[in-house]
């Protein structure tokens, strides 16, 4: 792992530090922080302990931060060859690859650690299942089959299922219903992107969907048929008792106005259109986990 030739710029303290904070993308770190910790409360209501809510929120930061700067390095070539990706740390030269994944490797050991030795063995089995699915599963196949997001979405719904372990040391019913929420989320979500930054895609030889779908029908059916799951799996929280009728109504509003900006994007194929279903998912996700939330603890 030696940067051979490498010619790094000089870059002060500060910047340097900035350069780190980018590795672990924050603000889908934010998102996931954000799911994470709500079904944390969700799965410990009058039972709260700010010792192990700490631990659990150390933990999933740590992990995340760590697999997210691990991605960084593992992609560092295809960053370099796409507009979107070419000032990060490591295509701008601003860290090396050596340091990224040392970065990325101690975080990541940190947050396994709290999970199986702080926490307890089912919070660091799935800690574990999602970091190796995420870089050993789904980041390699970016470039060898379009069905990558569907394998990405298994280790990008664990955050749930992390939160509920945390706190309880069990995976029941509730958890596994925020699982799919998260799991039908991510295909509008990511789909967008993909359809935003297409000839960035194609340029570095990554098999995203509407790189390689030649009939232009895959990518609407993904997107409209995930919107119609997850509207069917949000509400379920309703009927397990998890959440009651103001959730139910949020659930509603969020999932027509999801659905409704995925609809326009398979009609009208812009980029522009694609943007906005983006900034939709992106509100949606934790404006859903907020009303269950306030929800449950309003019971």
């Amino acid at each position: 792992m030696q940067d051979a030739g490498l010619i790094v710029p000089s870059i002060t303290p500060a910047e340097k530090l900035k350069a780190f904070f980018e590795l672990t993308k924050p603000r889908i770190a934010t998102l996931i922080l954000i799911v994470a910790m709500a079904t944390f409360f969700l799965a410990s209501p009058g039972r709260f302990d700010i010792g192990r809510a700490l631990l659990a929120l150390i933990g999933t930061a740590s992990l995340a931060a760590g697999i997210f700067a691990l991605n960084h390095y593992l992609e560092r070539e295809w960053d370099g060859l796409m507009r979107r990706t070419g000032k990060r740390p490591l295509p701008s030269n601003r860290l090396t690859a050596s340091e990224a994944f040392w970065f990325g490797a101690v975080l990541s050991t940190v947050g396994l650690a709290v999970n199986f030795l702080l926490l307890n063995v089912v919070s660091g089995f799935v800690a574990l299942f999602t970091l190796v699915s995420y870089l050993f599963v789904y980041t390699p196949l970016k470039r060898r089959t379009a069905y990558h997001t569907a394998l990405g979405a298994l280790s990008g719904a664990t955050p749930p299922l992390l939160g509920w372990a945390t706190a309880t040391g069990t995976l029941p019913p509730d958890a596994w219903i925020l699982f799919g929420v998260l799991f039908f989320w991510q295909f509008p979500h990511f789909l967008s992107i993909d359809l935003m930054y297409r000839e960035d895609y194609e340029r570095a030889g990554m098999l995203v969907l509407p790189v390689v779908d030649r009939t232009g029908w895959s990518v609407p059916i993904q997107i409209i048929s995930a919107l119609l799951f997850l509207f069917g799996v949000s509400v379920l929280p309703v009927v397990t008792g998890l959440a009651g009728s103001v959730y139910l109504v949020a659930a509603i509003v969020l999932g027509i106005v999801f659905l409704a900006a995925g609809i326009y994007t398979s009609v009208v194929n812009t980029k522009m259109a694609a943007k906005r279903l983006l900034r939709v998912s992106v509100l949606y996700l934790p404006l859903l986990f907020v009303f269950m939330l306030t929800n449950a603890l309003g019971h």
